[in-house]
């Protein structure tokens, strides 16, 4: 009877054991890559909005009727060019008295130093008192004095006079003009006559939140990053890349007390007119260069319910090992692993299916098999 209870079990055993690892099941076949450092480059894709370089409301500073208009609306315009044309008779009436004046108090003064000589030579003779020679010569110096605020009040004649031709104050694209001939416009009014803008370069306000700011900052200040003059590459709203890169302006010294960001400006040139000012556009921003850094597929990154990163990594022998990385940075379709793998180990990036820690696994290069094969584990 135990003879036969010790073959039932013995048979039991046997069964067991090759139902776990049937005998002549070759190993999982796996294809791994090496792991290999080297600098990378981060970006980060933020919103951004377009902004006018430089940006001019144009006024007018004297009073009058708008008698022209001399730009097209929509065109390109020099500093300097004209744009309105103010009635300018009463300012040029103006001009004439005030240069009147001038040659008036010229006269006067001619008058009162010939005056103001000869009462200088009586006195000497005793023909007239010392009192009247110092007063005629006081009368001579504030004739004087009243050519120079005479010329001033001229200079400020000319000045308005000039003003009655309104001109672009920048270079750039003029827009829809706010008055038509005939209109009247007041001293520094309120409302702009047109608005000139300056549209290359162009600037792209970016928000970046303060927390990640400050993270940057820190991974520069301790080595982890390398900075450097950021390259900026936009996003047009319908998904396409602008052609031309920008560059990271200094950021804002302020975070914005609603919203937590800082603004970043960015300076793209734009030649072509293509990018307009008040665009909302997205924008990768270079965050700097990670000395000596690992990527790894995303793929073969697997994380715990807890969120901890951990990749399989082919010994030596072909035995599988679970190794915990800290992967936290994506990179394109990489995951940036900063700590946890050494260079020229070998990461399993296929196979994944039939691939077990502890496991021995015949190992071969990365896409030298085809992916159904290596995916099943089953060799030919």
């Amino acid at each position: 009877m135990s003879v036969i209870v010790a073959g039932s079990i013995t048979l039991l055993l046997s069964a067991c054991g090759s139902a776990d690892k049937p005998k002549g099941k070759p190993d999982p076949v796996v294809g791994v890559m090496i792991a290999r450092a080297g600098p990378v480059e981060l970006t980060t894709e933020l919103a951004g909005r377009t902004e006018a370089f430089e940006i001019a409301e144009v006024r007018p500073q004297v009073a009058g009727l708008v008698v022209e208009r001399l730009f097209t609306e929509g065109s390109y315009v020099r500093a300097g060019q004209p744009l309105y044309q103010i009635d300018s008779r009463i300012y040029a009436a103006s001009q004439a008295q005030a240069s009147a004046s001038v040659a008036a108090a010229q006269a006067t003064v001619e008058a009162n130093r010939l005056r103001a000589e000869r009462f200088a030579l009586l006195a000497e003779q005793g023909g007239v008192s010392k009192q009247d020679a110092a007063d005629a010569r006081a009368t001579y110096n504030q004739s004087r004095a009243g050519v120079q605020q005479a010329r001033a009040a001229l200079a400020a004649a000319q000045v308005n006079l000039g003003f009655t031709r309104i001109t672009s104050p920048i270079s750039g694209r003029v827009g829809i003009s706010m008055v038509t001939k005939g209109a009247l416009v007041t001293t520094n009014q309120a409302n702009p006559l047109a608005k000139v803008q300056r549209i290359d370069p162009m600037y792209v306000n970016i928000q970046q939140s303060g927390a990640d700011f400050i993270a940057l900052r820190r991974a520069i200040e301790s080595g982890k990053l390398v900075s450097g003059v950021a390259p900026v590459q936009v996003i047009l709203p319908d998904g396409s890349a602008y052609p031309v890169m920008g560059k990271l302006n200094p950021a804002d010294i302020d975070v914005n007390p609603q919203t937590g960001t800082i603004t970043i400006r960015a300076v793209v040139p734009n030649p072509k007119g293509d990018l307009l000012p008040g665009l909302f556009v997205r924008a990768r921003v270079g965050q700097g260069t990670v000395p000596g850094a690992i990527l790894v597929p995303q793929a073969a990154v697997s994380r715990d319910p807890r969120g901890r990163a951990s990749v399989l990594v082919a010994g030596a022998d072909g035995m599988l090992e679970k190794r915990e990385v800290t992967a936290d940075t994506p990179v394109g379709q990489n995951w940036l692993v900063s700590a946890g793998l050494k260079p020229g180990e070998k990461i399993v990036v296929e196979g994944l299916n039939s691939a077990r820690e502890g496991q021995k696994a015949k190992v071969v290069p990365a896409g030298s098999k085809p992916k159904d094969d290596v995916k099943s584990g089953a060799g030919k």
